[in-house]
């Protein structure tokens, strides 16, 4: 087990290390983080637009971070609050016409990218990878909440 438990913790942190690093060079051209790759995406695919909340749903990441990436994104133009209460957290995150143009961009670049990083594995292995990939992670997310395994 603990030969699974490193090289299952080393694996996960060489992806998202090696990931991470790729989005950042992609996203330094537009002078935004490269995480930034993750909001512009979602946002692109859901094109009625979505709230911080959701966002926050979506990508996994706190209230704060999101906010921050939010502001920054509407700063460059790239995408616009549309008020439907007056509480304007509430309101729908939705990507301008320079915001969709860059989207396509990166849907380009993430897909040139996934495929570069699939090589070799045939698609039979990953249709099966991502889904007890799904499965860890959710498992993962339960065990978390609980506090601990029994």
């Amino acid at each position: 087990m603990i030969d699974r438990f490193e090289l299952f913790t080393n694996t996960i942190s060489e992806i998202s290390h090696y990931w991470n690093r790729i989005a950042t060079v992609e996203m330094e051209k537009y002078g935004l983080k490269g995480l930034y790759a993750l909001y512009i995406v979602t946002l692109y695919r859901n094109p009625d637009g979505i709230t911080a909340t959701q966002l926050c749903e979506i990508s996994n990441k706190d209230k704060a971070e999101i906010s921050r990436a939010v502001s920054m994104l509407e700063k460059k133009g790239l995408i616009i609050r549309e008020k439907v209460t007056s509480n304007s957290y509430r309101a729908l995150l939705k990507l301008t016409g320079e915001g969709v143009s860059l989207a396509e961009v990166l849907c380009g670049r993430v897909n040139v990218i996934v495929e570069g990083a699939s090589n070799g594995v045939s698609r039979e292995e990953l249709e099966t990878f991502y889904r007890v990939f799904g499965t860890i992670a959710g498992n993962l997310k339960a065990i978390s909440r609980e506090g601990t395994v029994k």
